[in-house]
């Protein structure tokens, strides 16, 4: 199963229906390359945050720290989390839900080398395919 379709069933839909967990990691991927600075500036964020140890265990090599959905809320802010549930149609309790479980593998499948790619920009493809595997995490098979 692949991570929209572990998504989608926490969300109770089927990734063939297109679903708002497609539209979840689309809208996190663009909310990041929006950032000024892209990943750089999302970093500055969770700096500004008291959240920077947290992002950069994310982007080095070694394990990830978790985040809660209210830190995760708390460093992009409510507008922020209000905009990105808009537009994938949930309530924005359940994006920073899901958003604190899904980000921090969105930023380390971007950061392979545990580096900051050159722009700060998140290549969808390349985070999405090396997200393929992530359904363990929501203990589906």
């Amino acid at each position: 199963m692949s991570l929209l379709d572990s998504l989608g069933s926490l969300l109770g839909q089927s990734s063939s229906g297109g679903g708002a967990q497609q539209a979840l990691i689309a809208a996190a991927l663009e909310y990041v390359n929006n950032q000024p600075g892209g990943l750089m500036g999302l970093v500055q964020k969770f700096e500004q945050g008291g959240a920077g140890g947290v992002i950069q265990s994310w982007i080095s090599n070694g394990e990830n720290q978790p985040i809660s959905s209210e830190q995760l809320q708390n460093v992009l802010g409510s507008d922020a989390v209000s905009g990105l549930a808009q537009k994938v149609g949930m309530q924005p309790d359940q994006v920073s839900g899901l958003l604190s479980q899904v980000l921090p593998h969105v930023i380390n499948a971007a950061t392979p080398e545990g580096q900051v790619p050159a722009g700060g920009t998140l290549n969808a493809d390349t985070v999405l395919g090396t997200l393929g595997g992530l359904a363990s995490l929501f203990g589906k098979a």
